[in-house]
């Protein structure tokens, strides 16, 4: 856990249990998770529909090294990026697959490769985002959207639980709550799939007079410790746009 203000509200990312992070667009939930990905000191596979290869290398590149971003992708982009080599090797246990629209035997397969190749499946599987999953997912009213999103989230709790594995999913939020400037109770959770996740965190953000950004983290539902609907009560983090970190605010609210 590499979030203090989040362990100081009784959450943990148990192995064998499912979590979704729910947050407007550009908000930071793909940093929330790449940074637990990173830190987190823990085997880890990222399905990343949502991002492509060049973006996650430049950004867990300069996570891990704290170079600017910007300088980590002109390296890449002219071919001067060899240096980076020893600092992605550190985290070999951490391996991504960037097929944008993912089936349900796609992640199985990608899976079973990771056990094949390390002897275990890992022990956090990122899901990045749900609704890029191609599933038995219902089009049409509301209704069968909710439907589908439900059965994709009990799928994915019987893989942590078959795994081993904390499924982390990340997902939408209503349109009222897609500016993420404002806390995000647990009813902003777009389709109101708030029964099968164990935990659930929404996102919001704080900008300063001086361009700096705030990433604002609730725990709206939470069965194995503290949790506020609302959204309310929440742990802040500092986001450093030049190398991608968050960094822990001691205050929380």
């Amino acid at each position: 856990m590499p979030y203090k203000g989040l362990a100081s509200h009784e959450v943990e990312f148990r192995r064998g249990e499912f979590s979704l992070v729910a947050a407007g667009p550009g908000t930071g939930k793909s940093l929330f998770a790449l940074n637990l990905a990173l830190f987190g000191g823990i085997p880890v596979m990222y399905f990343s529909a949502d991002s492509n290869a060049a973006t996650q290398l430049t950004r867990s590149t300069a996570l891990l090294t704290g170079d600017n971003v910007k300088d980590v992708k002109h390296k890449l982009l002219s071919d001067h990026f060899d240096e980076y080599t020893g600092y992605l090797n550190s985290r070999w246990w951490v391996r991504f697959d960037y097929d944008a629209r993912p089936s349900l035997e796609d992640i199985e397969l990608k899976l079973r490769a990771y056990f094949e190749v390390f002897g275990m499946f890992p022990h956090l599987i990122v899901v990045d985002n749900i609704t890029n999953v191609q599933g038995d997912l219902p089009v049409g009213s509301a209704e069968s959207f909710t439907f589908g999103l439900e059965a994709m989230c009990e799928y994915l709790s019987d893989m942590a639980r078959v795994t081993g594995a904390h499924v982390l999913a990340l997902h939408h939020v209503t349109g009222e709550h897609s500016d993420g400037l404002s806390p995000i109770p647990l009813s902003g959770v777009k389709g109101k799939i708030g029964r099968v996740p164990n935990l659930i965190l929404t996102i919001h953000k704080e900008v300063d007079e001086m361009g700096g950004t705030i990433i604002h983290v609730s725990d709206v539902k939470n069965r194995e410790g503290f949790a506020d609907p609302s959204g309310q009560t929440f742990s802040s983090y500092e986001f450093n746009s030049k190398n991608m970190r968050l960094t822990d605010i001691v205050n929380t609210l």
